[in-house]
Formats: structure tokens, sequence, C-alpha cells
């Protein structure tokens, strides 16, 4: 180990086979707290590769809670978090689209970090289970269509780094990570990240991670998540190749918005603009979640572009389909339970 932390000390990247053996020391226990805060700020000084990002993230799915007979077409769209722009729950809100749609959502997240509301906090309200069993977890996905895999239930192994993390509290590769770790093998990513200048990287690491097809977001005013008030920055991986692109609200179908238009509050007020955006009430709420969603479509290889995206994201929403998907995943875990 020590070789490896010189290496990274002399802001040398380490290779893929050399991060993995880090990782797994790092997750059962065999690091020290001391080592473990150098070997995460030193990554940060040298800042991370897609295969340092890759390793660490199969790592934690190795380790992670394994659900058995999840469909092999899943996708995720969760993000990084951590922008510190307290919206609303833009992509827990765009998951029921998705699935609405046709696509297995196997919905990664956790609770509130950086905002007044996490997607576990909202779902909560809204009387979801966060907790279910691996079985039944596999059972949603494959008769709803639609699950919630909340995260330090999915990796009781981030125990060993939560003290380091807290303490340091500074973003470092494993807030880079989250949405990367999913423990269902997803075909297809959206995912949002705070870190722009990652974008290549990131999406590079999903393409290392197994994604036949992937589109990883930073939108105006540094939000993990598209919106409304400005140019979003997207990575495309498609036909083995990664590709930077921008969009704007216009070439969407969209009006601009400025990004106040889209804050939230706690899990009730976060509930409550969920399901009027399920409604199909006219908003800043609805047109972001429009614009999410039709990314996710995009990503996951449903549509050829964006606009047609938002295009079946706007008709799903007006049919009811998407507001019965949020009803069907409450009233079948309860059934459940």
């Amino acid at each position: 180990m020590k070789n490896f932390f010189e290496k990274l000390y002399q802001r040398n990247d380490l290779t893929k086979a050399e991060m993995a053996q880090v990782a797994r020391q790092m997750f059962t226990g065999h690091l020290t707290d001391s080592q473990i805060s150098a070997l995460l700020i030193a990554l940060k000084i040298k800042g991370v590769t897609a295969s340092e990002m890759a390793a660490l993230a199969q790592v934690i799915q190795k380790e992670a809670l394994q659900i058995k007979d999840a469909p092999a077409c899943a996708m995720d769209n969760c993000g990084t978090g951590g922008d510190h722009l307290n919206s609303f729950n833009i992509s827990t809100t765009a998951a029921f689209v998705l699935a609405a749609g046709g696509i297995t959502m196997a919905k990664h997240g956790n609770r509130s970090i950086s905002s007044k509301s996490g997607s576990a906090d909202v779902l909560e309200h809204l009387g979801i289970a966060i907790t279910p069993s691996a079985e039944n977890l596999s059972y949603l996905l494959q008769e709803i269509g639609i699950a919630f895999l909340f995260a330090p239930s999915m990796h009781p192994n981030m125990r060993y780094v939560s003290k380091v993390r807290q303490e340091l509290a500074t973003p470092t590769i494993l807030n880079l990570i989250g949405p990367l770790t999913n423990p269902v093998a997803l075909e297809s990513q959206l995912m949002g990240t705070f870190a722009g200048d990652l974008l290549v990287e990131t999406c590079e690491t999903l393409k290392q991670l197994g994604r036949k097809r992937a589109v990883v977001v930073h939108g105006a005013y540094g939000m993990d998540e598209a919106n409304l008030a400005g140019v979003t920055r997207y990575a495309l991986f498609d036909g083995g190749k990664v590709a930077e692109y921008a969009l704007t609200p216009e070439e969407a179908g969209l009006n601009n918005y400025p990004i106040e238009a889209i804050v939230g509050g706690d899990a009730a007020r976060n509930a409550a603009i969920l399901k009027a955006v399920l409604k199909n009430e006219p908003s800043p709420y609805l047109d972001t979640v429009l614009l999410n969603a039709g990314l996710g479509f995009f990503a996951n290889g449903k549509v050829t572009d964006i606009a047609s995206g938002v295009q079946l994201a706007r008709s799903i929403i007006a049919s009811g389909a998407a507001y019965d998907k949020l009803q069907q995943l409450i009233a079948c875990q309860r059934e459940v339970a």
C-alpha cells in the first residue's frame, strides 16, 4: 500500500488494478482513518481519472446488497448532489415519467445532504418505504418497473469511510461516484454531476462500467441536473465513443426560467411539487422535469434527440400515466408489506 500512496503523493495516476486493491482495503476496514483521509485528499489534489473512478465503483458494487433477478434493461437517473442550489427533487420526479414511458427505473438515492429534502426524504413522505428487502426490490422492478434503492442500505461497507468524509467536510472522489455504484447492472444511465470539469471523464467511467449508452449532465449555475436557466453541458456515450455537447432550453422546445423558479423546500413541500408535476400542473417545475425526463429518454435510446424526448415526456404526463405510476408503487409496496 505504501507504494500506491507514494505514487499519489507525487500526483501520478493509479492503474485500475492498483485503485481496486486500495479500494478493497478501504471497504473491508483494513485502512486507518488517517490512511483513508490521506488517500481521499491525495486523489482530490491530483485529480481523478475514469479508471480510478471505475475501479472504486466496481469494488463498492461488489460489496453492495445483491438484488437478484433484476431486469437486465434497467436504468438510473441519479445525480451526485452537492450543488447547494436547494432545488426540488428533479430526478426523483422524472424517474416516474421515465418508468411510465416503459423504462425500468432502478432509482438510486439518499437522504438530504446539501439540500432540505433528498430523494429518500420526499419518497418517505409520499408513503413509499425506503428500506425494503432485496427480494421486494426485485419484485418492484419486475412488476411496477420502478424501485428506490436507498444508498445506505445498499452499501453498508460505506461505514468505513463515513467518519472521515464528515471530518474532511470537502467533496472527494466518493461524492463523484455515488451514482456510479448502483448495485443493479444498468444498461443505460442519465447522471447529473456538480463537477462540470469531469463530464467526459465521468462518461468514460460509465463506459468502463458496462453501460451501453449514457448521458452525464451539468446544468447552468453548476447544478447536477439540467435546468432552464441557461446552457446545460452534457457528455454522451454511444457507439463506443464519448463526446461533449451543449443544450439550450430553446433547443429542447422549452422556455427559460431563472434558477430561483425551481427552488424546493422540505419533504412535504417537495412531495407536493412532485405530485403537482405528475398531475400536469403548468409551472417551471413541470418544464424542468420535462427537460430531464427528455434527457432520460435520450440517454436510454428511446428517442433519437432530446426535443423528441421532451415531447414524449409531455404526452406521458398529460395522459396521467406518470401519476398512475406513483400510485402503483405506493399501492404495491403496501401490498408487499
